[in-house]
């Protein structure tokens, strides 16, 4: 995708009535193109497969494949399109799941359209559609199993970075802007940029908010 070309986007929900409406918003925006709709997961990874979009907008509850499924066999391809997990608030765990799934993060189903269409094109350019703020009440809401094991696991994978590499994880998992980071210890932002593809590549994560999740599971926080 150039930046002349509009941002494609593929909608996933067994509700017609839900598709219609977020079809509405999406059409009226400049730069957006709605590519196709599915009603359930499977047939979402089938026309995204087909339309190769650029963000999906993710259904969690449907019949048949469930949007956390679909989500999970999406992201794992090599030519993976951003996608957008809908939800209503009342399933933390499920967000959380797809979350580490590889998910560019959530919006709730009566998401004003000024809001639903700027967080498209966000995650079309790569960027979490999930606040610092959003993503600790919902880690804070998860059950907590296996905390030991989970957070001595998060630990061992960290050590994979380097020093400067790991304070700007801890500082990614505190929910700092490139800005803030760079501003903090008097580097340049291109240089945070650098340290942090460098850090995805290390763990093997996709997105900021994969790492913001390692490091709380770590049990780990910035220096004041």
């Amino acid at each position: 995708m150039t930046g002349s070309d509009p941002v494609t986007v593929l909608l996933v929900d067994d509700d017609p009535v839900v598709r219609f409406g977020l079809s509405m918003m999406l059409r009226g925006a400049e730069g957006l193109t709605v590519v196709a709709e599915a009603g359930d997961g499977a047939e979402g990874v089938a026309l995204a497969q087909r339309h190769r979009p650029d963000v999906v907008l993710m259904d969690i509850r449907m019949p048949g494949t469930d949007g956390l499924t679909a989500t999970e066999t999406l992201r794992r391809r090599p030519d993976a399109p951003q996608v957008v997990v809908l939800t209503t608030f009342d399933a933390d765990a499920h967000v959380l799941r797809a979350l580490r799934a590889g998910a560019a993060g959530f919006l709730l189903k009566d998401t004003p359209p000024d809001e639903l269409v700027l967080a498209v094109r966000q995650a079309a350019a790569g960027r979490p559609v999930l606040s610092p703020e959003v993503t600790r009440r919902l880690i804070d809401r998860v059950a907590e199993t296996d905390r030991d094991s989970v957070r001595a696991a998060a630990r061992r994978r960290l050590e994979r970075l380097a020093e400067r590499e790991r304070t700007i994880a801890l500082d990614l998992g505190a929910g700092r802007s490139n800005a803030e980071i760079a501003a903090r210890h008097h580097i340049s932002v291109a240089t945070v940029k650098t340290h942090v593809s460098a850090i995805l590549t290390k763990l093997d994560l996709n997105n900021r908010v994969q790492v913001a999740l390692l490091v709380h599971d770590a049990g780990l926080s910035p220096p004041v």
